[in-house]
């Protein structure tokens, strides 16, 4: 009996393509991994998270990439922090091992970058998941980096603020008509009463899709910069735990931060224009209406001929 090792079929080798022609992308998506990502106080955290990874095939002779390769190479690297470096070895591998018939690489990851917050007002902490996706695509020398956040936030209509004023006004007016003269702790009984709650403007929970393109001139990913830049000037990020007092604070910055869909895209867009290495970048607002059934959406892009489109 033969017990010598056979040979298995190679039919990615063993045979011509069918019809020959180039391909731009060839590979795996939802690759499961778990990557290092850098957390609070510089501590590594092992995070899931999904990748699609792809080479092109540019020589139309050959019937199939080596899909083991790509997943085998990009498993061996993700023993160290995730990093723009670490993307450009997977990438360097991923050519290196398609080096007979791939000229480009690209990889992306997916995952939920988690950040620990503090309560408005009371001494408590939790944590908050924002959804990524980190994009890589290498030609010759060459790579391009490519981020994706989602922030969600609160926006309060000013539209139905202003008409909720509006009936306070006249139930005021209906109140206290004729009185010449009213004491402070009477007005101060009935707007403590509840025949002033009348009205009570709409209010929404809202995602923030942001964009960016990124130059060489910075080796970071700067995903903790741009979630501070933009929660800065929103104002009404979502909150974790919270007391009634953190509830009354969260209901004073919707009163103050009164927002249409247009005006959270503009407050995005001013916290991303002055980033440094930004190319190109696009923002989302879409706030999901309480008072209708469709959602209120606003886009910005940089403007950058042939950059990203709205």
């Amino acid at each position: 009996m033969d017990t010598s090792p056979r040979l298995l079929p190679d039919v990615a080798n063993d045979t011509a393509p069918q019809f020959q022609s180039s391909i731009d992308r060839v590979g795996m998506s939802g690759i499961e991994v778990a990557i290092l990502v850098k957390g609070e106080d510089d501590v590594l955290m092992r995070t899931p998270a999904k990748v699609d990874a792809y080479v092109s095939l540019d020589d139309p002779a050959i019937k199939g990439i080596h899909m083991s390769r790509l997943y085998l190479s990009l498993q061996n690297e993700l023993h160290t922090e995730f990093s723009r470096k670490q993307i450009e070895r997977i990438l360097g591998r991923f050519l290196e091992t398609h080096q007979e018939m791939s000229g480009s690489a690209y990889v992306k990851f997916s995952f939920e970058h988690m950040i620990q917050r503090a309560s408005l007002l009371s001494e408590n902490t939790a944590w908050r998941s924002y959804p990524i996706q980190v994009e890589a695509l290498q030609k010759g020398s060459e790579v391009k980096y490519r981020i994706h956040v989602r922030l969600t936030y609160s926006s309060a209509c000013p539209c139905s603020a202003a008409l909720s004023r509006q009936l306070l006004q006249q139930q005021f007016e209906e109140q206290f008509y004729g009185h010449n003269w009213m004491s402070a702790a009477t007005v101060l009984n009935w707007l403590g009463s509840n025949s002033t709650l009348i009205a009570v403007p709409h209010s929404q929970r809202s995602h923030a899709d942001i964009t960016v393109d990124l130059d060489e001139s910075r080796s970071d990913l700067p995903i903790d910069e741009i979630i501070q830049r933009t929660e800065g000037v929103l104002n009404t990020a979502v909150q974790a735990a919270v007391k009634r007092a953190d509830e009354q604070e969260f209901a004073r910055l919707n009163g103050e931060n009164l927002m249409f869909c247009e005006d959270a895209a503009r407050r995005m867009k001013s916290a991303i224009d002055p980033m440094e290495g930004v190319t190109d970048y696009r923002i989302q607002a879409s706030h999901f209406e309480s008072l209708h059934p469709h959602d209120a959406v606003a886009i910005v892009v940089k403007g950058v001929p042939g950059g990203v489109k709205p």
